[in-house]
């Protein structure tokens, strides 16, 4: 089991930004596939954003798409998630997913073996 660790999160007010942080001791970034979903209270969990082994290839939600960045620094094997322009309906806990040799573009939802705990975000009106 590879350990999975989010930050990053906290309280903004709508139009704020926040910039989610994953790292992965023990995980080689450079051939994992990875991603950031999210669960709302009452709600299903929902994919966020994806990005392949190498980094250039990232997909993002509809309801994300324009305001989010994902992206993966190999040097310091660190996921990020820049998201501007927040809204109060981007409540909710973060995870950061991972698919270790996975090289097949951004994995599906059932392929990411490793987790972490989540990081608390919550946007005020």
């Amino acid at each position: 089991q590879v350990p999975v660790v989010e930050s990053g999160g906290g309280l903004v007010q709508a139009g704020g930004s926040l910039r989610l942080s994953c790292t992965a001791p023990g995980l080689t970034f450079s051939t994992a596939a990875m991603s950031w979903f999210r669960q709302a209270p009452g709600k299903e969990r929902e994919g966020v954003s994806c990005i392949n082994y190498r980094g250039d290839i990232r997909n993002y939600g509809d309801s994300v798409r324009g305001r989010f960045t994902i992206s993966k620094d190999m040097a310091k094997s660190t996921l990020y998630l820049q998201m501007n322009n927040l809204k109060p309906e981007d409540t909710g806990m973060y995870y950061c997913g991972a698919a270790p040799s996975y090289y097949d573009g951004c994995a599906g939802d059932d392929e990411y073996a490793y987790w972490g705990q989540g990081t608390q975000v919550t946007v005020s009106s």
